[in-house]
């Protein structure tokens, strides 16, 4: 009588933390220059994002989307990282009695400006669409929000940007 023969199921291959660091960082630059609105500090939103990561990297690689799980690291820190300057801009214009706040130091492009003035989930909804073609789902996945709250955070969004920018140059 023989022994049955039973498969031995193999585990799905983990991606290393180099290799996903290379792939993942100048995208989560991107990101966190649209979303924080200063290119300045994107970098180093980026790198924090990353530090986190691998600290975190026996659990985070075992994830369906690890990109997913530093995404939503990097909007987070550049959501924070908006709101302290925006903080500290408006405690320094106190101090200086300056009625005028500084222009976001996004890009020397038009659209992207005005990017920078959108509330943090619509900035971040509009850069992970135009800057790396994600689809509703994903994007509410990163945004930890149902499907229907991304596509209002995209669409008003886009609304918005349609209305400062003039309707020809946003398209859906």
């Amino acid at each position: 009588m023989t022994e049955p023969h039973t498969a031995a199921r193999a585990l799905p291959l983990q991606e290393t933390f180099p290799a996903f660091y290379r792939r993942e960082y100048p995208k989560m630059v991107a990101i966190a220059a649209a979303v924080s609105g200063n290119r300045a500090i994107a970098e180093d939103l980026a790198q924090d994002a990353m530090l986190r990561a691998h600290r975190h990297w026996n659990r985070i690689s075992t994830y369906e989307r690890p990109g997913a799980w530093v995404r939503r690291a990097t909007i987070n820190l550049s959501l924070s990282a908006a709101k302290r300057a925006s903080a500290e801009t408006r405690r320094l214009l106190r101090i200086a009695e300056t009625p005028t706040l500084p222009e976001p130091d996004v890009a020397d492009d038009r659209i992207w400006k005005a990017v920078a003035k959108l509330p943090g989930k619509q900035r971040a909804a509009i850069a992970l669409h135009y800057l790396e073609d994600r689809p509703i789902d994903e994007i509410a996945t990163i945004l930890e929000v149902s499907n229907a709250t991304a596509r209002v955070h995209l669409h008003r969004g886009r609304q918005t940007l349609a209305s400062a920018l003039g309707s020809e140059e946003v398209s859906a």
